[in-house]
């Protein structure tokens, strides 16, 4: 019987974690629409979003708040983002239909 070592247990996992990403980046199932001088800059969509595609603004919005911004197409359209923000219309999340 073969125990495995930790170096490779990591090895393997970082491996799955690859193929995932390689997977997902090729997949792209969706986009992100945020309206920026409606974000009041409380960034809950950021720390929510899986595939890390929102950040910061550098700009400001008229109200003052740095809103948060779509960068990328990693979008799996999971709608997280759109279900976790507290202001109403602020984010739209837009699915890619299937092409079966």
């Amino acid at each position: 019987m073969h125990k495995l070592t930790s170096l490779e247990t990591d090895s393997a996992a970082k491996s799955r974690h690859s193929e995932y990403e390689n997977r997902a980046r090729d997949q792209v199932q969706g986009r992100v629409e945020i309206e920026a001088d409606l974000c009041k800059g409380c960034l809950l969509c950021i720390e929510a979003c899986p595939p890390g595609v929102l950040v910061v603004s550098k700009s400001l919005n008229k109200m003052g708040y740095h809103p948060a911004e779509y960068v990328g197409k990693r979008c799996t359209a999971c709608g997280v983002c759109f279900y976790i923000c507290p202001e109403p219309g602020s984010v739209r999340v837009y699915k890619r239909k299937s092409r079966r």
